[in-house]
């Protein structure tokens, strides 16, 4: 196996550090369940399908059966207090997390790439206390921009020559090469994606990685 030379890593949150789908869908349910009528019971499945969209998309997914105008501002309230929820309890981490990150910050610094709303991805690393792990993250919801743009945005923040990112979806994997960035599967996260370097568990991500030096991880 060839391993790709890093100065720098970039991750996707949902799929790729961490499994929030469960208290998320509890979240939604518990925020719903103050105005009769919505009419909806999300699982950890449901939630699931919509990870990595937008806000706005999550919403149009999830509620479609509400007015557009209902629509919108009941989504914000569920993404307010998801965010609220999340910093309570916390999501699953991937087998293997924490000292993998140890072991990789010692290398290159590590990033966060999402296209989460403000206060998500500060939510992961408060509840797992995790903030010392990673350099910088930016969501969609930081700066109104596409994955691409935030990643080439990280790219160019902190001088990366040769950076990585390591996403779970289709989506993920467009987004890294819009940005010119190559990209890593996370093969055990929540999408397919055919044809590229499959990482088959967050613990191996270091034997795929090398210094630009060529000095293994």
């Amino acid at each position: 196996m060839t391993r790709i030379p890093t100065d720098g890593i970039l991750f996707d949150l949902d799929g790729t550090l961490w499994d929030s789908s469960q208290p998320v869908a509890e979240s939604w349910n518990q925020t719903l369940a103050r105005f009769p009528g919505m009419g909806r019971q999300f699982t950890a499945q449901d939630v699931q399908s919509v990870m990595g969209l937008l806000a706005h998309e999550v919403g149009e997914r999830l509620l479609s059966h509400l007015p557009p105008e209902k629509r919108a501002g009941m989504t914000k309230l569920c993404v307010q207090e998801e965010n609220d929820y999340l910093r309570q309890h916390g999501g699953r981490l991937y087998e293997g997390l924490e000292p993998t990150l140890t072991r990789l910050k010692a290398r290159c610094p590590l990033f966060i790439v999402s296209n989460c709303q403000v206060g998500y991805i500060e939510a992961f690393l408060h509840f797992h206390r995790l903030g010392g792990c990673f350099r910088d993250f930016v969501g969609a919801g930081h700066t109104g921009l596409p994955k691409s743009d935030n990643i080439a945005l990280m790219v160019r923040r902190h001088g990366l020559r040769a950076p990585v990112y390591l996403g779970d979806t289709l989506g993920d994997c467009r987004a890294a090469k819009a940005a010119g960035v190559p990209f890593l599967h996370a093969a055990y996260g929540f999408g397919d994606v055919p044809g590229e370097t499959q990482v088959p568990a967050l613990s191996a991500l270091p034997e795929f990685l090398c210094s630009v030096q060529g000095e293994p991880f």
